[in-house]
């Protein structure tokens, strides 16, 4: 959009907002509402005047300045940091756009518009706000007094990535035989848990995983924002819930957990652990439910061995330790750590059984090149 049709949207759009508030309705469908009073209003070549009143009317409903962003299928993130400023992340690398607000104001509408409709509050006492999209995207937002560059949110795209164990391989994910491998385990309930940093992959891998698990079991999967699409038969999605607006009514994703274990689950498949849930995990891994499947924010195996153990120990710091290790030892039998590249690409970093040694917890790294017998022994 050039910096002309960006001027004429900013000049136009209060006058745009004032007729249609004044009743300048005509009958008409918004957008040619829109095309018809920016004409009258202002002198515009034809090019100009059809980007301005995509602009206006964008700004009007949905998400403003950033439905063109959210139509275009390769950003996997959109950045907002101020009015003047949006980045977003294609293929796995950060890019600075064009698009801006008119200001703060038009920042703080577009957030209420998201969040308003599902019962939840952001303003200068609750200044921060989860929601989630209508495609499933996570929207998270940050006002004044905390940030200081205006309104900043992050929107996290829900796309669906292809789950074909194939097109992984083909795209440097991991061999064939490794990913054979991982897939043999879980048809043979081993319980694994995908770990690794922001944005590498564990969601779309954890999808990869589902696909062994037999169509005759019963899946209960457990998510703060929906995004896992199982093939099964029979599943049952369950998404946490946050407070609304008067600070009522949350619903965790511990809660939720306790909540599968009374539903006669042959597996549960967590989302992503990042609390006292795992305490809930670790015991129903442990009492029939081999074989479930879970993420966690990870640098590492043995990271994620130690935040396990903090979630853990936060939730029920009377648990001794060395307990809790072989609780741990007897819950999981793989750890799959996938790494995000400095280009963008993802890969399995790492496998690793977990075992238990003389009442204590060992990871044992295995070939992830997919030797013979390797990860499913």
């Amino acid at each position: 959009m050039s910096a002309a049709s960006v001027s004429a949207a900013a000049r136009l759009e209060p006058i745009v907002r004032r007729r249609l508030l004044d009743g300048d309705h005509g009958g008409e469908p918004l957008h040619r509402r829109v095309h018809r009073i920016c004409a009258e209003e202002a002198a515009l070549p034809p090019p100009v005047l059809a980007d301005a009143v995509a602009r206006v009317a964008a700004s009007l409903s949905g998400l403003g300045p950033l439905e063109p962003l959210l139509a275009d299928p390769d950003i996997a993130e959109i950045m907002v940091n101020g009015p003047d400023t949006v980045y977003v992340e294609r293929h796995g690398r950060l890019e600075a756009t064009d698009v801006s607000f008119a200001d703060a104001d038009a920042v703080m509408t577009m957030i209420e518009r998201v969040v308003g409709p599902l019962g939840l509050r952001i303003d200068r006492s609750n200044p921060t706000v989860d929601a989630r999209l209508a495609d499933g995207s996570r929207f998270h937002a940050v006002i004044p007094p905390l940030t200081l560059c205006g309104p900043v949110c992050n929107i996290r795209r829900f796309v669906l990535r292809t789950t074909d164990p194939a097109q992984l391989a083909a795209s440097g994910f991991a061999t064939a035989a490794t990913l054979d491998e991982l897939m043999d385990c879980v048809r043979r309930r081993r319980t694994t848990l995908v770990t690794g940093g922001t944005s590498s992959g564990k969601t779309t891998f954890l999808n990869v995983l589902s696909a062994a698990i037999p169509p005759g079991e019963r899946i209960i999967t457990i998510e703060d924002a929906a995004e896992l699409e199982l093939e099964q038969p029979h599943v049952v999605a369950l998404e946490a819930r946050p407070a609304n607006s008067e600070g009522r009514g949350a619903v965790t994703v511990r809660d939720l957990v306790r909540t599968a274990l009374r539903m006669r689950p042959d597996r549960i498949i967590v989302g992503e652990v990042r609390g006292g849930e795992a305490v809930d995990m670790l015991a129903a891994m442990n009492t029939g439910h081999e074989g479930s499947l879970g993420t966690l924010h990870a640098n590492s195996p043995h990271d994620a061995i130690s935040r396990l153990e903090t979630m853990v120990l936060t939730s029920e710091p009377n648990w001794p330790l060395e307990a809790l290790r072989r609780q741990m030892a007897a819950a999981l039998d793989l750890i799959v750590h996938l790494e995000r590249l400095p280009h963008g690409g993802r890969v399995i970093g790492s496998v690793c059984r977990v075992r238990s040694v003389a009442d204590r917890l060992e990871l044992e790294e295995v070939e992830s090149a997919g030797v013979p017998g390797g990860v499913g022994t």
